[in-house]
């Protein structure tokens, strides 16, 4: 795999060091879509089979979408557990998007049977729920299984946007992927919003 990023690969440094205290079923958490405009916020569970990893993952941002898509199938040819939750607009507006995400996480970690020993959440909010959890600030850059989370977050978000992108083709989420880019935020000066687009963010008021 070609690997052009800068950025150092995540490492199991955190994985281990947990793994030699007991936990055997550590699930990374994290999310993608925080800061759309328009679309659902997905997060992403993954846990990875004790002492194994898989080379060179990485912060989903520091990757090419190629790269992405690679990472993704091995992901889920390597982990023991992936675990995807879609939050829609309705619940977005209804909880915000930070309420939101954190309750996408949950139910990643709380879906799954048997459930996790540890939770690693990326970022610095707590998932609300009683499974054992350490918050973990750039952790998609520190913990492998956070990043492997972030790239299934990330590639399953960017092909429903590229999928909704033909029914709503003068916004471009096909390229945008619903974030705030002059063009997008253009197109819902000269058309409007959909019903995919978060009413009560600053951009679209």
């Amino acid at each position: 795999m070609d690997h052009e990023s800068p950025f150092k690969p995540s490492n199991l440094h955190l994985e281990q060091q947990f793994w030699s205290e007991g936990f055997n079923r550590i699930m990374g958490l994290d999310e993608a879509g925080r800061g759309c405009l328009a679309g659902p916020v997905v997060a992403a569970g993954v846990v990875l089979p004790v002492g194994h990893t898989i080379e060179g993952v990485t912060d989903s941002k520091a990757l090419s979408p190629k790269q992405r898509d690679e990472y993704y199938n091995q992901i889920y040819g390597t982990a023991t557990v992936v675990r995807v939750w879609s939050q829609p607009v309705e619940v977005i507006e209804e909880l915000n998007i930070l309420h939101a995400s954190l309750d996408a996480m949950r139910h990643c970690a709380e879906d799954e049977d048997p459930a996790p020993d540890l939770l690693l959440v990326d970022g610095n909010q707590r998932v609300p729920t009683l499974i054992p959890q350490q918050t973990i600030v750039k952790g998609d850059a520190k913990s492998a299984s956070i990043a492997a989370a972030s790239i299934i977050a990330k590639v399953t978000r960017d092909r429903f946007m590229e999928q909704l992108s033909s029914q709503y083709p003068a916004y471009d989420w096909a390229t945008n992927k619903g974030y705030p880019t002059r063009a997008h935020r253009e197109a819902i000066a000269t058309h409007g919003i959909t019903p995919h687009h978060r009413p009560s963010f600053r951009l679209i008021r």
